[in-house]
């Protein structure tokens, strides 16, 4: 066993009294060095940390026996310890309902695999032989795990990837590994970055510290058992808590003839503790602040999270807990002469800057956080535009609509039908180049004699502005995005003779009326096609998103 040991002289009032993080390896014999396992520990004595030690462990068997010695050693001292694995912990969402796992999937998922995984004292195991028959449970072919040596290929699993997560229903990644740049897919078995193999024979050894008796139930696996909140003292007094981390995270300088693993566990223990001292480790226990409560949910049932992450790959990791990482350090004024000159540093933030990255990204969070089963399939572009252009998934909750209403819509809108709407900023948003027929988009608001026809009709001019649809009305499309006026006289003209258009997207917005006047269109009995967004939500955009995805209903059936 290689060991080291230096003395790093920090002093605060930390969370923890002990810190160890371990680098996996899934290998198939006992190896030491490059792509093994190394861990690193350290603990405080009287309030200062050290003793950090750095160990290189041959095989897994021998890996969790050095843990459990760890973890007996700082509760018998009645201190609490932070253990980081660079493996994911959970798998994306729905993996558990797919092999048809009892609540909750975290740990219906650790006991299959526990169950499953055979791994011998000198490291053989079984892992590829596992996936398999995950994936024949799964999809009944390969996929969704894949690669693996020629030799391990098999009816189920192929070296190769297989290209089928979105046929297969499952997502390549988990929400905290698309916060990211570099983490690989925890399906991938083999080759570079092979996460995946390290999970399968990974999640066993924590399930069984987690679960060991002479513990003394002292274990606890963050998110899944704590909740993805901030962590406090009193929350982790005298026990260990596990956590996912990603060391790549780190930058990291080894030493001459270092192997670069060894230098990652000792920085990341180096980090932790310095973030600790400064206060800033238990805020980073709660995830992204931009996390909603759906995706929040996910990550402490079944995904779990990376210690650390934060929005657009900003994560802790990068941030110092000194002054020194202030975004914008300007210098004293300096006095004289012409006046006040404030030099301030220049700014540069971490976010993505390529378009289509971005639209990917956004996709792909979408599709993370979006159960479209209730949904017909022709409406389906329609609700991830809508959840694109809110930012929130929780509104397709409350979207309504009638039977064939996306099929009658663009079947209007080839056969050239106007697009009639309430307001210039739904006009201005709706992508001319993609309506299929080059169709008129005509809102009436400013024309000149609205206001008084507002008068002599006793109403807004927003209302007013519909009854100069009526030539344009019959067969139309019509997208109300702003004024609930306009939908309840528009549901009043047609009540009253004025031709029906082919489709009415109310997605009218306000405290006042907004409801009731989307209420009313679903409720209509005058043979309207609607998509509508009950209460009072609503607004320009979504009108334009869902007028958009109604011209290209053809690119999403």
């Amino acid at each position: 066993m290689a060991t080291g040991t230096e003395r790093i002289d920090v002093r605060a009032r930390p969370l923890f009294d002990a810190y160890v993080m371990v680098d996996w390896s899934a290998a198939g014999k006992p190896t030491r060095g490059k792509d093994s396992i190394w861990l690193c520990h350290a603990r405080r004595v009287r309030g200062v940390l050290q003793r950090l030690q750095v160990e290189n462990v041959a095989t897994r068997h021998a890996a969790r026996a050095r843990l459990r010695a760890l973890f007996a050693e700082e509760r018998a001292a009645g201190g609490a310890m932070l253990a980081g694995f660079d493996f994911a912990f959970g798998y994306p969402d729905g993996l558990a309902a797919r092999l048809r796992l009892a609540d909750p999937p975290w740990r219906a998922l650790w006991d299959l695999l526990t169950a499953e995984i055979e791994d011998a004292a000198n490291n053989a195991n079984n892992r590829f032989a596992v996936a398999a028959r995950l994936n024949e449970r799964i999809s009944g072919g390969e996929g969704p795990f894949w690669g693996c040596p020629v030799g391990e290929a098999r009816p189920c699993l192929a070296p190769r990837h297989h290209r089928r997560h979105a046929t297969l229903g499952l997502a390549e990644r988990r929400l905290a590994d698309t916060w990211l740049r570099g983490p690989q897919p925890v399906w991938k078995l083999a080759y570079t970055g092979s996460v995946g193999s390290q999970s399968l024979t990974g999640i066993p050894v924590l399930r069984a510290l987690r679960d060991d008796p002479d513990l003394a139930d002292g274990v606890r696996v963050w998110p899944f058992e704590t909740g993805l909140r901030a962590l406090s003292r009193t929350d982790v007094a005298g026990q260990i808590v596990l956590a996912e981390i990603y060391p790549s995270l780190f930058k990291v300088r080894p030493r001459r003839g270092e192997v670069k693993d060894r230098a990652q566990v000792r920085a990341v223990v180096r980090h932790f503790a310095a973030l600790d001292d400064a206060g800033a480790l238990g805020p980073l226990f709660a995830g992204d602040p931009t996390l909603h409560a759906a995706q929040r949910r996910v990550i402490e049932r079944e995904e779990s999270w990376i210690l650390g992450v934060t929005a657009n790959g900003n994560s802790a990791a990068r941030s110092s807990y000194s002054s020194a990482a202030k975004l914008i350090s300007p210098s004293p004024p300096r006095s004289g002469g012409e006046g006040l000159i404030a030099a301030v540093a220049p700014v540069r933030f971490t976010y993505l800057r390529d378009p289509q990255a971005i639209y990917r990204e956004s996709e792909k969070r979408i599709e993370q956080s979006l159960d479209l089963s209730r949904f017909p399939r022709e409406l389906h572009a329609m609700v991830r535009r809508l959840v694109h252009a809110a930012a929130e998934p929780a509104i397709a909750n409350d979207l309504v609509w009638s039977d064939g209403a996306v099929a009658a819509g663009h079947v209007a809108l080839e056969a050239g039908a106007p697009v009639l709407v309430d307001a210039e900023m739904v006009a201005a948003g709706i992508i001319a180049r993609h309506l299929p027929a080059k169709n008129a988009v005509c809102c009436t608001l400013s024309d000149r004699r609205v206001p008084a026809l507002a008068r002599r009709l006793r109403t807004t001019r927003s209302a007013a502005a519909v009854e100069l649809w009526r030539p344009m009305l019959a067969g139309s499309v019509v997208a109300i995005g702003n004024a609930p006026t306009a939908l309840f006289h528009l549901l009043e003209m047609i009540a009253a003779g004025a031709p029906r258009p082919a489709l009415v997207l109310g997605f009218a917005v306000g405290f006042v009326g907004a409801a009731e006047a989307k209420a009313a269109l679903a409720a209509n009995r005058l043979g309207l096609a609607f998509v509508a967004l009950s209460g009072r939500r609503g607004g320009s955009a979504l009108a334009v998103a869902a007028v958009n995805a109604l011209a290209r209903a053809e690119l999403a059936a």
